[in-house]
């Protein structure tokens, strides 16, 4: 249960932390989205991590990296409303 509690807490923090360093119009806005965006760039980080052998299969991301994964969601996010795949919900 404190796994969870833990990758909630630092994917909101990385969540933040990615929303700060790429503001814009087409940020999703909202405590559920930042979190989902932070968990998600977290699991995106553990996973590129794994796969090239720089975290083992029971470690995981730590907030810097999930923090770049959470920029690398941003980014797609930002791309996928910029074309109409997803609605703005800002406005």
């Amino acid at each position: 249960m404190s796994g969870i509690l833990w990758v909630i807490i630092v994917g909101f923090v990385a969540g933040i932390i990615a929303r700060m360093l790429s503001p814009g119009p087409n940020n999703p806005g909202g405590f559920i989205l930042t979190t989902v965006l932070g968990i998600a760039g977290a699991f995106l980080a553990t996973w590129i991590g794994q796969t090239i052998g720089h975290y083992g299969p029971d470690q995981g991301a730590g907030f810097i990296t999930a923090t770049i994964g959470a920029l690398i969601v941003l980014f797609i996010w930002n791309r996928l409303v910029a074309r109409g795949v997803i609605p703005d919900f800002n406005r």
